[in-house]
């Protein structure tokens, strides 16, 4: 979905202020996402080389979570999936979408009945959640700010009511570090639509935790100065082929890039017996 920008009555009933994204040296093409940025907060060498494309490995959690989104993005663009087609309905979204995931994990017909089960189960709680206002999921947003960067997200579901806008992260686990994407998300969305959106939430389908914000001009300027200190190092790393700090915790059990970090490689065991990769 594509929404509409907003109206000149619309602008001034948002803005605070300007957004800014501050200058930054020239050099390759740099991609910057939400997962890229909140992996940045953690682990600056993790996320270059995210943008250098290495990825961390498909799980059975990250096609979990994927599946769920697409169920999620159905019920709202289409309506509620009755009992007696679920089944159908998501092994139609694995075709559209996920088909090369379940191939590379190579699950087993058990294996993708188990996790179809555990997304019904998601899918009940989330019937409940209002849909009340609902104007567009799975709304790709992306601005190139300066040559050359490009920054991208995917808001899961949009809302507005009395003309305020509200962008709506939905977690199929855990919320992790969801303060660092929502305010990513509403800075992505002042820069493509000329204003702030009035409050960006995340919320765990499976706990029913939630986090909401109140964006400002101040957090999403601060956001975005970040993300230029990031394309900056990316360049710099990408001329010199040359390493940032990395910081380990527990995102190291799905660094792509964990060969010769010992600190990481002993925060990967620890954390291992426990692992989940929550959907981005």
């Amino acid at each position: 979905w594509v929404l509409e920008k907003p109206s000149d009555s619309a602008r001034q009933r948002y803005d605070r202020g300007v957004l800014h994204f501050p200058p930054i040296a020239s050099g390759g093409a740099v991609v910057i996402s939400a997962s890229t940025y909140v992996t940045y907060r953690t682990c600056p060498e993790q996320a270059v080389a995210r943008i250098r494309g290495h990825y961390p490995a498909d799980t059975r959690q990250s096609f979990r979570g994927g599946l769920a989104h697409r169920v999620f993005a159905r019920h709202l663009l289409a309506g509620p999936i009755a009992d007696a087609d679920f089944e159908n309905a998501c092994r139609e979204e694995i075709g559209l979408a996920l088909n090369s995931t379940m191939g590379r994990l190579s699950l087993k017909p058990s294996e993708l009945r188990g996790l179809i089960t555990e997304i019904a189960d998601l899918y009940a709680r989330f019937k409940r959640f209002s849909v009340d206002g609902f104007q567009g999921a799975e709304v790709a947003i992306r601005n190139e700010p300066v040559p050359g960067v490009k920054l991208q997200g995917r808001i899961d579901a949009v809302f507005e009511n009395e003309g305020l806008v509200r962008l709506v992260d939905w977690k199929t686990g855990s919320l992790g570090a969801a303060e660092h994407q929502l305010t990513f998300y509403a800075a992505m969305w002042g820069l493509d639509r000329g204003v702030l959106p009035a409050r960006v939430e995340a919320t765990s389908v499976a706990t029913g935790e939630r986090v909401e914000m109140q964006p400002s001009i101040d957090k999403a300027n601060e956001c975005l100065e970040l993300v230029a200190r990031l394309a900056s190092l990316a360049r710099e790393s990408f001329e010199t082929n040359g390493s940032l700090s990395r910081i380990a915790g527990p995102w190291c059990s799905y660094c792509p890039v964990l060969d010769g970090c010992a600190e990481g490689a002993a925060a990967a065991i620890l954390v291992q017996p426990s692992r989940t990769v929550e959907d981005e």
